[in-house]
């Protein structure tokens, strides 16, 4: 039966990834714990590829083997990866640790990989092939993820659900949902076990994250009328999740209500997924827009008690949200003390949407002296909440107070700046024409192995180009390339238009010759795999 099955491998490997762009958002809103009650929904199956990842931790040697690579390792040349570590003795979770350094380096890690397979003893396991894997999907390089697939299987060391859901959210995360069924569906030809329910739920919420729940409910339907699987409440939560995120409340009511005919009966979580889907995206302005989202959600609260279901902080946080988004604070200040009268105690999530909320209203006092008394009560802030704080001073041009809260971020150690708070700050530098500032955040991000990300690179690229900083533009494009990122269409366009606008057709010729020259050279040196070329 297994040799069977195997043949199946090689002609999934050869899937037709055409691949097609998805503009990547710059920002997104942080509110409320979606990806919690998404998490929680699940409970237990895992809800991103990170989970099946190692995580990042101290290492020296690793970050000396990073450091080595990336400040010396000529991308164009993989070789030079061999003479860098010649004498390094690597193991596997030395070999996992300067991968996760790499992350945001693919050809420095295909490089180091290479290297690694050509030693007597290869340091190599599932996990080194499923973080190369999920390197090399982060950049869209899905053939040559598949080709790994195909070559750990055989190696013997077969591919697992992990690999597989690695794979699957970085396909639907490129909006390539017809390969991530079918990756799912072909997954059966290198996993012992057949698709379970838990495997289910990932599939259906990664779909349903990414706003594809339409093709996740159409994989529910079909297969749940074939008997493949019994829906119970997860599968629904995921699903009511799904709509609520693209604003079909009246189809997430009518999975609810489907779901509790069918017997299934809804949780604390499906309540709190249906609570922050009214409350998320309903239109807040006017006051009676404000007050029939307010009697929409005691609506649910009702229900819940009538089922026995006692709203928790997270019910109680996702009302406050509604108050923050109106810009009323002061109701909100008093929700927030009548909670605390009541013995709920207030989560980062709560205090964040409070913070949120003052800082819009430009009360940006109040909202420091609230970041403080959260301290003072052992909650912890997170990088969202010093994320309300950037964003006003950005829109106040504040350079001052946002280097001051940066850098006591930076000494506090209370939290880890995110990819985020990188980007708000060098649009904010950038746009005040600071390079000074921006090359700091820049390195410091390069140095807690942050970034810098796709979104990192197309946002300074742009305001460089709005600046017509020709020079600086091109260097990070070129940069942006060598660390194996495909840029964004928009981002070679507008190059290339500003370019030739300001009569700079030499320095594009040099840029594009050295493109193509990178591009033959680089596919070249890693003709074993099927990489598509690093250029638009």
């Amino acid at each position: 039966m297994k040799s069977e099955r195997k043949k199946k491998g090689p002609f999934a490997g050869e899937m037709a990834l055409k691949l097609r762009r998805t503009t990547t958002p710059l920002a997104t809103s942080v509110a409320l714990p979606l990806r919690r009650l998404r998490t929680a929904a699940l409970d237990g199956a895992a809800s991103a590829s990170g989970d099946h990842l190692p995580t990042l931790e101290p290492s020296g040697d690793a970050e000396s083997i990073s450091q080595i690579l990336l400040h010396h390792h000529n991308p164009f040349h993989a070789m030079e990866s061999s003479l860098q570590l010649h004498g390094v003795s690597l193991s596997p979770p030395l070999l996992h640790q300067t991968l996760l350094r790499l992350r945001h380096s693919s050809k420095i890690a295909i490089a180091l990989f290479d290297y690694a397979k050509s030693l007597p003893d290869p340091p190599l396991t599932s996990t080194s092939y499923n973080l190369l894997i999920d390197i090399l999907a982060k950049v869209r390089q899905f053939d040559a993820a598949w080709q790994l697939i195909v070559e750990m299987d055989q190696n013997n060391l077969s591919p697992t659900t992990a690999t597989f859901f690695i794979l699957i959210r970085r396909l639907v995360a490129a909006g390539l949902t017809r390969q991530a069924v079918r990756a799912f569906d072909d997954m059966g030809s290198f996993v012992e076990h057949g698709a379970g329910n838990k495997d289910y739920y990932y599939l259906l919420d990664t779909l349903c994250k990414y706003g594809y729940v339409k093709v996740a409910v159409e994989i529910f339907n079909k297969r749940k009328s074939c008997g493949v699987f019994n829906p119970d409440a997860k599968m629904y939560t995921i699903l009511i999740y799904g709509w609520c995120k693209i604003g079909r409340i009246d189809m997430a009511e009518r999975f609810l209500n489907d779901m509790i005919e069918r017997g299934v009966e809804p949780h604390l979580v499906t309540y709190n997924v249906l609570l922050n889907g009214i409350c998320r995206r309903a239109s807040l302005h006017p006051d009676a827009r404000f007050e029939r989202t307010l009697r929409a959600a005691d609506k649910v609260f009702d229900e819940m008690r009538d089922r026995g279901i006692e709203p928790d902080v997270t019910s109680y946080s996702i009302v406050l949200h509604v108050y923050s988004r109106a810009h009323k604070p002061q109701l909100l200040l008093d929700k927030m003390k009548m909670m605390r009268e009541s013995g709920i105690s207030l989560s980062v999530a709560t205090y964040t949407s409070v913070v949120k909320c003052l800082c819009s209203c430009g009360r940006i006092n109040d909202a420091e002296e609230l970041l403080e008394e959260m301290v003072r009560n052992g909650v912890s802030p997170c990088a969202a909440t010093y994320n309300c704080f950037f964003k006003e001073y950005r829109g106040r041009k504040d350079v001052d107070n946002a280097l001051k809260l940066y850098r006591k971020m930076k000494e506090d150690n209370v939290c880890v700046p995110t990819m985020h708070t990188y980007n708000i700050l060098i649009a904010m530098f950038v746009k005040l024409d600071n390079m000074g500032i921006v090359r700091e955040i820049w390195e410091d991000m390069k140095r807690n192995g942050m970034g810098p990300d796709l979104d990192s690179y197309t946002l300074l690229i742009h305001e460089l180009c709005v600046k017509q900083k020709w020079r600086q533009a091109c260097t990070f494009f070129v940069e942006m390339i060598e660390k194996g990122f495909l840029p964004q269409k928009v981002t070679f366009e507008t190059l290339y238009r500003g370019l030739i606008q300001s009569d700079k057709l030499r320095t594009w010729r040099r840029l594009k010759k050295k493109l193509d020259e990178e591009s033959i050279t680089f596919g070249t040196e890693f003709q074993n795999y099927h990489l598509k070329p690093y250029r638009r």
